[in-house]
């Protein structure tokens, strides 16, 4: 009999590194089997204020797991280069851990890995966003955020002198 893996089963789960995972919005038992995987880090990207998708109290039940939970509630909407500095200092205090990254959906999360995988460890566009091809097509909002972030690391941002 095949056991199947319990995270593999998280919604639009993906690994992008034998250190870290990404997914949209786990359910309670599906924290414990990351936990059980061996993540030590828990970073969420989806707001807490829709029953939807978001757990009752997720910082409490990551806590409880024995995992660090870092909570950078980015506005789908509105993302800002603000929670994508948040983001990268997430990534970088915690780049000697197993870490877990999950919004809603995994599309918030995709499209500020590619930034980070881009921006902070010098990986080109193509491979750095092929996660966040796997998952979506940005909409507007998000292709001009990840244009503009793009362009502003490579000196090349029209709204600077």
């Amino acid at each position: 009999m095949v056991v199947a893996n319990p995270i593999a089963e998280i919604y639009n789960f993906r690994e992008a590194s034998p250190d870290l995972a990404t997914s949209g919005q786990p359910q309670e038992d599906q924290l414990a089997a990351i936990a059980a995987a061996g993540y030590e880090v828990v970073i969420n990207l989806a707001l807490h204020d829709d029953p939807r998708y978001s757990l009752k109290d997720e910082a409490a039940s990551v806590a409880k797991l024995g995992l660090k939970y870092i909570h950078i509630p980015v506005a789908f909407g509105n993302p800002t280069e603000s929670d994508l500095v948040s983001f990268f200092d997430a990534m970088m205090s915690n780049r000697h851990c197993r870490v877990w990254v999950h919004c809603a959906a995994n599309k918030r999360v995709t499209a500020f890995l590619g930034l980070y995988l881009c921006m902070r460890e010098g990986w080109a566009p193509e491979p750095a966003f092929a996660l966040q091809r796997d998952i979506w097509q940005p909409d507007e909002i998000w292709s001009r955020f990840i244009a503009a972030q793009l362009a502003k690391a490579n000196g090349t941002d029209p709204r600077q002198p």
